[in-house]
């Protein structure tokens, strides 16, 4: 959420970076000015009537302890109208606050300075790409026709069991998702993160301490007689760890991981590009998330980029990395870059991961500080995430580029974890 100072100082310019995501700012933030003046008026009005209570109350007490009931009576009279007073702009300043903050969370985040205008996908910059495109031989298949050859994934059984996009693996399927599990958490372990293993169902203000709500609460499964929602990705639990949190400057980095299931509704996906694994309700993902000092939050943002970039090349997985135009990016992110890789079969980049620095702009609707030892004030801190990896588009790669006529065969990375070397 972006704060009011930063709008009452820098109005014209807010309007003009949301309008590279193709936001149109002006009249809300307008409403937000005009709410904050009277916020503030009403608050002011209230303080001096405050005060006239405190004074009146030393009087009241003077003049009975001098033995003048009538006028302290008469105080206590003006006493009780002021305290009326009070209470309706108590009431009115509660009514004025919501409002404002029911209007402040409307705002997507100003995209980072270096972030180049445009309306989708199309005009999404790449920063560079790694890999070979591999030759398949002449009968190769898409990875739903390989997952029922090999009988490692069975789309059908899961349909019967659930419905469309709650695929069942099996078998060496099954553990070829165990394996890439695993070897994403102790990537991300040896690169300094802290595992975390925490709940898949959050409440309400978890949802909207990292963005999900009330933006996106369409595309969330709701669990409405507990009021609790079932996480779009580990991000939401693993960030709302430090909600509420004032951090040292000592404290930086705060690196953390989690390997979750996460659950999206995925509400109007049809097609050909949503077959198979391309897009699923339920799938296997390890995240990563950093909270930092502002001033190292965009290094941080290149260290967890090149950290997904290395688990990409690991695989042996042609890719490429985009840096999001305005249009194509979060309500919540300042700088995403998204991972696509090459999935030979379906001749198609596929993406798997997503990488950005919110800047403050989580860690405001978290109540996220850090304070100096030197400085009594508290600052917003920066948070960062970035999947390292989303399982189920680099399940469906692995099996299109590393198909042969005597099987899959494993990325060597993953064998040890595996304990086989193909799928026949």
């Amino acid at each position: 959420m972006l704060t009011l100072k930063v709008l009452q100082e820098n109005k014209e310019y807010v309007i003009e970076r949301l309008a590279v995501k193709n936001f149109k700012a002006e009249n809300l933030i307008n409403q937000i000015l005009e709410l904050d003046q009277k916020r503030r008026s009403t608050q002011n009005s209230m303080d001096s009537n405050q005060a006239e209570l405190n004074k009146l109350a030393k009087e009241i007490g003077e003049l009975f302890k001098n033995g003048k009931q009538t006028e302290a009576n008469e105080l206590k009279n003006k006493n009780a109208e002021i305290k009326n007073t009070v209470k309706i702009q108590g009431d009115e300043l509660a009514s004025i606050e919501k409002q404002l903050n029911s209007i402040l969370v409307q705002l997507p985040n100003l995209p980072h300075k270096s972030v180049p205008a445009g309306k989708g996908a199309d005009d999404n910059k790449e920063i560079r790409s790694g890999g070979s495109i591999p030759q398949l031989p002449e009968n190769a298949l898409a990875h739903w026709d390989l997952a029922k050859k090999y009988d490692i994934i069975d789309f059908e059984l899961g349909n019967k069991l659930t419905g469309s996009g709650f695929p069942v693996y099996k078998g060496k399927g099954a553990k070829l998702q165990r394996a890439l599990i695993n070897f994403f958490l102790e990537e991300a372990i040896l690169a300094g993160y802290t595992e975390y293993l925490p709940p898949i169902l959050v409440n309400e203000d978890s949802g909207f301490g990292t963005g999900q709500l009330p933006d996106k609460e369409g595309q969330m499964y709701h669990v409405g007689i507990d009021n609790l929602y079932l996480i779009p990705t580990a991000e939401v639990p693993v960030t709302n760890i430090y909600r509420d949190v004032i951090l040292s400057v000592n404290d930086f980095p705060v690196k953390m991981t989690a390997y979750t299931p996460c659950f999206r509704r995925e509400a109007g996906s049809y097609g050909k590009d949503v077959r198979g694994l391309n897009r699923l309700h339920q799938f296997d993902k390890v995240e990563i998330v950093q909270i930092q000092h502002p001033e190292k939050s965009y290094q941080a943002l290149e260290e967890m980029v090149n950290h997904v970039e290395n688990l990409v090349k690991s695989l042996n997985l042609p890719y490429r990395i985009l840096q999001l135009c305005g249009g194509d990016m979060s309500f919540t992110s300042a700088l995403t870059y998204d991972f696509e890789v090459y999935s030979a079969a379906q001749d198609k980049w596929l993406e798997v991961s997503s990488v950005s620095n919110f800047e403050s702009y989580q860690a405001n609707r978290l109540k996220l500080r850090y304070k100096d030892e030197n400085d009594k004030k508290t600052t917003l801190v920066h948070t960062l995430n970035g999947s390292a990896l989303a399982l189920p588009r680099i399940v469906a790669a692995l099996l299109e580029n590393n198909q042969t006529n005597q099987g899959i065969i494993i990325p060597e990375v993953l064998r040890k974890f595996t304990g086989f070397d193909r799928i026949d």
